[in-house]
């Protein structure tokens, strides 16, 4: 059982197939709310995420949490919009 959020940091996350996204580098908070907004991943799988680029998953795709993340929905694959 999660006790404090700094537990989620280099968790492993993985998509509804069983596809590992990546690693939790960082988890970004809404200070309002007090509230997890997302999980920060430096270093996505690039067969899941364009150029491997540093990606932020909404808490509210999150299925469950334990020994891993495990997420409710992900891309099949995520293209970075180009700036």
């Amino acid at each position: 059982m999660l006790t404090e959020v700094t537990e989620l940091r280099d968790m492993p996350v993985y998509t509804d197939r069983g596809v590992l996204v990546g690693t939790v580098t960082d988890i970004i908070l809404d200070i309002e709310t007090q509230e997890i907004y997302g999980l920060y991943i430096d270093h996505p799988n690039s067969e899941l995420v364009e150029m491997s680029s540093a990606i932020s998953i909404p808490f509210r795709w999150i299925k469950a949490i334990g020994q891993i993340v495990l997420l409710r929905k992900f891309p099949a694959f995520l293209k970075i919009p180009q700036e």
